[in-house]
């Protein structure tokens, strides 16, 4: 084990140690790893210059005047630095959110509020975060993926396998950066991630560098029927912006499946012009224009992924050996090195660096789901989070996608949280989520409301007061519109809105928790903390401390676990970058690997305790599940069993 684990090491090393991401992977390398270092591989990791960016906006430009649809549009690099956004003459200063669903809540309904410029930059940051050298995410296969069935349409079928990942990477997180931290990431997003067409990934030789974001249409949606082709506006105007930064087209998303299922990318590429003759930056029919809090009104080079100016640089220590990224300030100083938790029994620093060493070996020998060639290894972000939800640790592989940064530490604090004894007193007497127009002045959905609703559901055992261990995969099961997950006429669970008022901008718990802060940020506010802040024009002198333990909000898709020492909960492990499945592995063997090798008393909550054993309604809650022959180059099956 020990000499397959320094070979899996030794091929993503030639990466970590030039820094570099560019051309050691996408379309062509060898089984086992897209970052695996091929003989071209550079001395430097390429990035966006500032006439790529204006190339970039120029072509999408001609595409939006060749179709008389004036556009918003934004490019951003790799961590999510806004490099640039241009707003055409006669573009909509404002936009609608509309799911397409038949109902009016939360943020679905939302009309001529919100500034246009926050929706590119939200739509180029998911192009840019959902992708890597081994798979190119769309918008649109965002859209794909958080809806209530999977694929959207299919009914009787589960949520899509990142239902809920809209709601990360919000500018009130704590993890995410802004411009005074320089061009560190990853950086923040307005909207969170966006599932609306018209956001697609930038390339340079193989490598991701940045995304771009295009609002033309006035609405901010998503796609409800895929069986179909759409000629989306913003879609083809990304479209023709893209070209001559496109994915290899063997890592597109249409060239990878999960479940069985493949996903979008785009649905058309019948661009009207051709962007090789795009007109000069110079003389567009527009002008770039400043957003405050993500960039002026210029055009900015982007920064190389892997150096410590983008925030990502190879780690030291215990984790050089395993080719681990780290996170850095702008200073070059780790953000998240391993150290110790508070309070009595807390983790030390020596087990919390074993727990993320665990789940960095357990990814480099997992075969990953959603990235090419097939027999890569799984790439993700793994994260551990002390009993108040401070990050103790946060580290890497090499080529994780950089969306699972935040979903990681949310995922951790999501678990830790609804296991705390203290969960429903925390939810109490929180400010109200107060909703926008058009519900009207005084519609408001009061968060307590839902603890209430899990003691219902759930019985005691639904008390959120320590006597249940609750999984991501657990509380995302009792979020969904269905219960059970996605069999039509079955009743909602007790976080999920009922499907009559459900929509992708409407799903409950996750999003009224963070709805007054996500308000306030759309329309400006940098400040941060997502979770019970107070609404947008609250008199002066509201309180307005939120949930600290939340900070950066909640997620409700699996590969968060608590984590105990000897029956007692201390804190929580997070893991976001591939398959559900995968994460769920990386999370629960993972820990219990760094349990068995310390032999201290932490690790999994104990199996009598697990949201498992709970069946409301008579159906069986789940609380992790490991995928089949998970390891390249071995046959083990039921890896997590009795763990």
């Amino acid at each position: 084990m020990r000499v397959e684990l320094a070979r899996l090491a030794a091929r993503a090393g030639g990466l970590a140690a030039c820094l570099v991401l560019a051309a050691c992977g996408g379309g062509s390398g060898s089984a086992g790893s897209t970052a695996e270092c091929q003989p071209n591989c550079n001395a430097s990791a390429p990035f966006l210059t500032a006439d790529d960016v204006k190339r970039v906006i120029a072509q999408a430009v001609a595409e939006a005047a060749a179709r008389q649809k004036p556009a918003t549009i934004a490019v951003v690099d790799r961590v999510g630095n806004v490099l640039a956004v241009y707003q055409m003459t006669g573009a909509r200063p404002r936009f609608d959110i509309r799911s397409g669903r038949p109902i009016v809540g939360g943020l679905d309904g939302i009309e001529d509020t919100l500034p246009s410029t926050v929706a590119a930059i939200a739509k180029a940051i998911t192009g840019a975060y959902l992708s890597s050298a081994g798979n190119a995410f769309s918008t649109r296969t965002a859209g794909q993926i958080v809806q209530e069935h999977f694929l959207p349409g299919e009914l009787q079928a589960p949520a899509g396998p990142l239902f809920g990942t809209q709601f990360s990477s919000l500018s009130c997180s704590d993890v995410m950066r802004n411009l005074a931290h320089g061009t560190v990431g990853p950086k923040r997003s307005p909207l969170g991630l966006s599932a609306d067409p018209g956001g697609l990934p930038l390339y340079k030789g193989g490598a991701v560098v940045g995304g771009i974001g295009v609002m033309a249409d006035g609405v901010y949606g998503l796609d409800l029927k895929i069986t179909d082709t759409d000629e989306d506006v913003d879609e083809l105007v990304a479209v023709a912006g893209e070209r001559g930064f496109a994915p290899p087209d063997d890592i597109r998303a249409d060239r990878i499946t999960a479940d069985g299922k493949t996903f979008r990318f785009v649905d058309s590429e019948s661009i009207l012009t051709d962007p090789a003759k795009a007109p000069a930056f110079d003389g567009l029919p527009g002008a770039l224009v400043a957003v405050d809090g993500y960039v002026d009104a210029g055009v900015h080079a982007g920064v190389a992924f892997g150096t410590p100016a983008s925030g990502y640089r190879a780690a030291t220590g215990p984790f050089a050996a395993l080719s681990a990224f780290t996170l850095v300030d702008a200073a070059n100083a780790e953000r998240f090195p391993p150290r110790a938790g508070s309070g009595p029994g807390a983790l030390t620093a020596a087990e919390v660096s074993q727990i993320l060493q665990e789940g960095i070996k357990v990814a480099l020998r997992s075969r990953a789901q959603i990235r090419r060639p097939l027999g890569s290894y799984a790439e993700v972000s793994v994260s551990v989070v002390d009993l108040n939800g401070d990050v103790l640790g946060l580290v890497r592989t090499a080529d994780a996608p950089i969306f699972g940064t935040d979903v990681a530490v949310q995922k951790g604090r999501t678990a830790l949280f609804f296991s705390r004894p203290d969960a429903g007193a925390l939810l109490q007497g929180r400010p109200a989520a107060a909703y926008l127009a058009p519900m009207g002045a005084g519609v408001t959905v009061p968060i307590e409301a839902y603890s209430a609703a899990m003691r219902s559901f759930l019985g005691e055992a639904g008390s959120l007061d320590g006597r249940t261990a609750f999984s991501t995969r657990a509380i995302g099961n009792l979020h969904r519109p269905f219960y059970p997950d996605g069999i039509e006429g079955s009743p909602p669970g007790p976080l999920s809105k009922p499907y009559s008022e459900w929509s992708p901008f409407n799903v409950g718990f996750q999003l009224d928790l963070i709805y007054n802060q996500f308000i306030r940020a759309a329309l400006g506010d940098t400040s941060t903390g997502c979770a019970g802040r107070a609404p947008a024009g609250a008199p002066a002198g509201t309180p307005d401390g939120g949930i600290a333990l939340l900070r950066n909000g909640v997620q409700i898709f699996p590969g968060g676990v608590p984590v105990y020492r000897n029956g007692v909960l201390i804190g929580g492990v997070g893991i976001s970058g591939d398959g559900v499945d995968q994460d769920d592995m990386v999370a629960l063997l993972g820990l219990a690997n760094a349990a068995a090798a310390l032999g201290t008393g932490i690790g999994n909550a104990p199996q009598a305790m697990r949201a498992d054993q709970l069946t409301p309604l008579g159906i069986r809650l789940r609380y992790a599940q490991c995928p089949q022959a998970p390891f390249n180059g071995s046959s083990q099956e039921n890896v997590c069993a009795g763990l």
